[in-house]
């Protein structure tokens, strides 16, 4: 077995804690080598102290010796009074040290006391209880997190669901369920793992084991989309249900629904079915994390294949049927294919297809040039209409002069 390593630090956010008395502590997700994901939860004076101990095991890197030679990050020190602003505003700070850090060369990034500053401890497993008069005020950093690490969210409360079954982990990093547990899910992922807490427990969860408190239908279901999304198949699959597909790695299809529960409605050609997220990817992205996921977790459950599923509510989830998506999907297929295919041009308004100009005019089609008009012959002189015409003609005209 290869030696011990960390190969990313993350930080997930902060909790306001009150117990023994009011204090801050930040959560980080740490990935190791064997592709195991441990949260830990540390105090900044906890960070603060390793950044010092960091420095002086590394006196030349830390800029002690010549300042000129520093590689390892610069770190604030800790305030008198560390109020939940400051608590705030550190995060982008943090976020940007532990970033730099794995980055350094591997006597740093991997040396022991790092590792050991983010081993799981035991104050990491034990959550706070349902005694306690307040619980933490949980504040997580927005996945997007594009513009400004520290425009987070908060206080959350995090989302309660209840399981309908009973669930055996397989892993280290799952948490197994009881029939009626209560947990609250932290993180919502696109494979269908939840991250979940739940008392002095923590981990993985299927989310097809669980169901809102308040009605059986999730909220943050969205809506089919029969336009299609592109995918590719990194992983083959073998149906094991009527309703779903059976697909070689690496062929090219399109969701047209993204389930919560980690089974999306995909098609291919005309046919639809479930098929598992975690086997699917934009093509151009690198599969390496995603197969490692796969290894570690592989695909959830689905909630039909849950035995003795029991659910509080009275009515069931609302759910389309395979023909309903057929259905739907061949309908918008065929209305494509029609937008898409040439036909004769409207006899009524042929104007109307043709391309506007930039200055407001419609543009005549080179095929609609106009006919040329016949000639218009001169205007013949006075005699010769005396000469041509009737003799009633002559007769008036001779009258009127």
């Amino acid at each position: 077995m290869g030696d011990t390593f960390i190969r990313h630090i993350a930080l997930l956010g902060f909790e306001k804690r009150f117990v023994p008395s009011q204090h801050y502590v930040y959560m980080f997700l740490v990935k190791w080598q064997d592709l195991s994901e441990k949260v830990v939860y540390r105090r900044f004076t906890e960070i603060y102290e390793f950044h010092k101990t960091l420095k002086e095991m590394f006196p030349i890197e830390a800029g002690d010796i010549n300042p000129e030679n520093r590689v390892i990050p610069h770190l604030p020190a800790p305030r008198w009074f560390d109020g939940q602003r400051v608590a705030e505003s550190r995060q982008g700070t943090l976020t940007e040290y532990y970033n730099a850090l794995m980055g350094l060369p591997v006597k740093i990034s991997r040396c022991p006391q790092l590792l050991d500053f983010f081993k799981v401890r035991p104050d990491d497993l034990k959550l706070p209880t349902d005694s306690q008069v307040k619980k933490p005020e949980t504040y997580l950093v927005p996945k997007d997190g594009k513009s400004n690490v520290t425009d987070i969210t908060g206080p959350i409360i995090l989302q309660t669901y209840r399981a309908i079954a009973d669930y055996e982990k397989s892993s280290g990093s799952e948490m197994a369920l009881a029939m009626g547990d209560v947990v609250d899910v932290v993180e919502k992922s696109e494979s269908g793992w939840w991250f979940c807490q739940m008392k002095t427990k923590r981990g993985w969860v299927p989310a097809s084991y669980l169901e809102p408190l308040d009605s059986p239908d999730e909220a943050e279901e969205p809506e089919p989309n029969y336009a299609g999304e592109p995918y590719v198949t990194i992983r083959a699959y073998t149906a094991a249900m009527d309703d779903e597909v059976s697909l070689q790695q690496g062929e090219t299809i399109e969701v047209i629904h993204k389930l919560l529960d980690g089974w999306w409605v995909i098609r291919k050609d005309d046919v639809t079915g479930y098929f598992p997220s975690m086997y699917l990817q934009k093509a151009g992205q690198d599969i390496t994390l995603a197969q490692s996921q796969i290894k570690r977790r592989g695909a959830p459950p689905r909630r039909s294949s849950i035995r003795n599923a029991h659910s509080i509510h009275q009515r069931s989830r609302k759910r389309l049927s395979q023909d309903a998506y057929r259905r739907n999907s061949v309908r918008y297929l065929q209305q494509r294919r029609r937008q898409m295919r040439p036909g004769p041009q409207s006899a009524g308004s042929p104007l109307s297809e043709c391309p506007t100009e930039p200055g407001g005019g419609e543009e005549q089609p080179q095929t609609e040039r106009p006919k040329p008009q016949p000639a218009v012959p001169p205007r013949p002189s006075a005699d010769l209409i005396l000469h041509r015409c009737s003799e009633s003609t002559k007769r008036k005209l001779a009258s009127a002069v």
